[in-house]
């Protein structure tokens, strides 16, 4: 019997059959007028995805790149509560479940899903996508509005992704509270931006205010130890391109790289990174450079020569965001 398909190749094949009948200019088009409405200063108060060649357009384009900046946030979660597996998980604004298919790649197995999100043509497809799924077939997708009327129940874990740009500095303070109180576990990712980074300090600081531990991707529970201003945290998700991604951005090569800030946290113990690559290494003639936030906490950049032996050879295959030194 051949196993099933990764989460990630099944849902690019989902993902594949959307704009069939569509017009490609037709769906570009409508890329380009949401990606417009999503960059706006002022959060709207109406849904932007308003119907389902909105939906499919924009799930085609958008989805590969929030799973993989998602799915990233959850692995760098996932080795520092390497014995914890989520039961229940509840997505909030999650549109068309693109975090439901990243939890599912990072753990796998069936557990009850909640998609929440007000834009009833978003969820609509999303149930669509994932009948390819089987672990994804009993998803629950209820319309909410999200905000500060927002109730949450009780559940393992929750994510928030590509939400807080969209809500009032009043909805966002209500969301991550609401989300603090109902789960075990948050994750919030943000496009990486400096009003992303933002945005995820202001809801770190409210989940270590409610008790929380982060997992990641700081080493620390302890306050940023970049100057507001000077820089932000952000990271980066590699994500291959579709015809659709080639005629909105031009250009050909076949990815693209999402960059994006997260933070995870947990109501229960942690085992977070030692320290975390924060920049793209730097490969030079027998060393690496490597930009590190440290456990102190601090921002350090540390070279490793040939002289480290294997550790200069981890050096050399480490990746932006990853942890450091690697696991034996």
């Amino acid at each position: 019997m051949n196993a099933p398909a990764p989460p990630a190749e099944t849902l690019r094949a989902a993902l594949a059959g959307l704009l069939d009948g569509l017009p490609p200019r037709q769906a570009a088009q409508a890329v380009e007028r949401l990606i417009a409405s999503y960059r706006g200063a002022t959060p709207t108060d109406a849904p932007i995805l308003r119907d389902r060649a909105d939906v499919a357009a924009y799930a085609a384009y958008r989805m590969p790149a929030t799973f993989e900046a998602v799915r990233s946030a959850l692995e760098a979660f996932a080795e520092a509560v390497p014995r914890w597996v989520p039961g229940a998980h509840t997505d909030v604004g999650g549109g068309t479940g693109a975090a439901a298919w990243a939890v599912s790649a990072t753990w796998g197995g069936k557990r009850p899903v909640t998609v929440l999100d007000w834009a009833e043509p978003a969820l609509a497809l999303g149930r669509e996508i994932a009948a390819a799924d089987p672990a994804l077939r009993d998803v629950r997708w209820q319309r909410s509005r999200i905000g500060a009327a927002l109730t949450l129940e009780s559940t393992d874990l929750i994510t928030v992704s590509y939400v807080l740009n969209e809500l009032t500095a009043p909805d966002r303070t209500a969301l991550v509270d609401a989300a603090a109180t109902a789960a075990q576990a948050v994750v919030i990712v943000e496009p990486g931006t400096p009003d992303g980074y933002a945005r995820v300090i202001e809801a770190r600081d409210r989940l270590i205010g409610a008790g929380f531990h982060v997992a990641a991707p700081c080493p620390h529970s302890a306050a940023c130890p970049i100057a507001p201003g000077t820089d932000w945290c952000h990271f980066s998700a590699r994500v291959s391109r579709s015809s659709l991604h080639r005629q909105v951005k031009g250009g050909s090569l076949p990815y693209e790289d999402e960059k994006f800030s997260y933070v995870a946290a947990a109501r229960f113990p942690v085992t977070p990174a030692p320290s975390r690559v924060v920049r793209r290494p730097q490969i030079r003639k027998g060393q690496v450079l490597l930009d590190l936030c440290e456990t102190e906490p601090s921002l350090h950049r540390t070279t490793v020569t040939k002289r480290h032996g294997d550790l200069y050879k981890a050096a050399r295959d480490a990746d932006w965001g990853d942890a450091w030194p690697p696991a034996p």
